[in-house]
């Protein structure tokens, strides 16, 4: 029987073949072995919670569609206003992204956020984006938990340097010297700044509260703003009681500031100010110590702007704010009144009160009293 031989030409085609197949092979594992790297130089590093599997085919993904990513998708694109809300899903967001025309692919942001990390990162608040950048530099700008706004909280009964001192905490850009200087200037857009002497602060026109204000406000801003809040806050009712008390507006506010300033508990705002209005109309002179307080200023050794308790040395400051020296109202406010103090004066109770003095129960509510007699009287033991 002929037995069946092999071509002589057979073997060398099968040994070039298997050659070929060993070079191939080697140009196909040193390309895969190389994706990771290229990724990293152009995305940087991948992030260590990726499973060696999931970071290859990430990273292939990445370089086969790197255009994608690092060009805008909407090189036209105006700025946007981005916000993200507590708890919602990457899905959502990614959707929201491609709707308004931030990312190209949703599929392939998501990935860069899964090989970068920031899929764990993202926060929720409220991002400025825009067509123009790159899906990276979104990427990268929604890790900016950075609100666009601040919260300026005012206390009532705070003066102006409480509240300059208070900024560096609010993340507002703006320093305790640039927010005083600019609360000395008059402002003719709000009438009430042009009732403040020449030479004073506008002590007592920023009302408390809690307010949003832009991160990037200028010290202007922001004293204007505060402003207009203050504008909101005298309604023509509280100015008619004013009026029905001989006061003006700014006058009002002048005396409501004390009122704060000498009450613990609010209710007994309106009697407090109708010992103030009742010695006004004598006249006779306020004597309250809050002016006096005013007056002297910081206290480093108390590390407070209200001295406390003052001596009989304190009360004969020479200052146009002591009022136990000087009659009548002082010329500026001396805090932030709070509503419930401007509504005190312009509707304060109808009383026979010019005295009083704290309670000697630590309650902080205070005994009235008509006759200065009886006011010693209530002194405590």
């Amino acid at each position: 029987m002929k037995r069946n031989r092999t071509p002589k030409l057979a073997l060398p085609l099968l040994l070039v073949a298997f050659i070929f197949s060993l070079v191939a092979c080697g140009a196909l594992y040193n390309y895969v072995t190389q994706i990771p790297a290229q990724a990293e130089m152009l995305f940087g590093p991948a992030s260590i919670q990726m499973s060696t599997w999931q970071h290859y085919t990430t990273a292939y993904r990445l370089v086969q569609n790197k255009d994608l990513l690092l060009t805008p998708a909407n090189p036209n694109g105006g700025d946007v206003i981005f916000t993200i809300i507590l708890n919602e899903p990457t899905s959502t967001i990614l959707a929201r992204l491609d709707a308004h025309g931030l990312i190209a692919d949703q599929d392939l942001f998501r990935d860069y956020l899964v090989y970068s990390g920031i899929d764990t990162q993202l926060q929720s608040g409220d991002f400025s984006l825009s067509g123009q950048m790159s899906a990276v530099e979104i990427a990268h700008n929604l890790l900016d938990a950075t609100p666009l706004y601040a919260t300026l909280s005012i206390l009532p009964g705070w003066r102006l340097e409480e509240i300059a001192a208070s900024l560096p905490t609010t993340g507002l850009a703006i320093t305790p010297e640039e927010f005083l200087d600019a609360a000395s200037r008059r402002y003719p857009k709000f009438d009430i700044t042009l009732q403040v002497p020449l030479d004073y602060p506008l002590e007592g026109l920023f009302p408390p509260g809690m307010y949003e204000v832009e991160r990037s406000a200028t010290p202007e801003q922001l004293v204007r703003y505060l402003l207009e809040k203050r504008e909101e806050s005298i309604t023509d009712e509280l100015e008619l009681g004013f009026d029905q008390n001989g006061l003006s507006t700014y006058q009002g506010i002048i005396l409501a500031s004390i009122v704060e300033r000498e009450t613990i508990v609010t209710e007994e705002m309106p009697i407090i100010a109708s010992v103030f209005l009742n010695r006004l109309t004598i006249p006779m002179k306020l004597e309250t110590d809050p002016t006096v307080q005013y007056a002297l200023g910081y206290n480093a050794a108390q590390n407070s702007w209200w001295t406390n308790p003052l001596s009989l040395a304190d009360l004969e400051v020479e200052s146009i704010y002591n009022t136990y020296r000087y009659p009548g109202l002082p010329p500026t406010p001396i805090a932030s009144p709070s509503t419930a103090a401007l509504q005190a004066v312009a509707f304060p109770a109808q009383t026979p009160y010019y005295y009083f003095r704290a309670a000697c129960d630590g309650s902080g509510r205070h005994n009235f009293s008509e006759t200065f007699d009886q006011h010693l009287q209530n002194a405590c033991p």
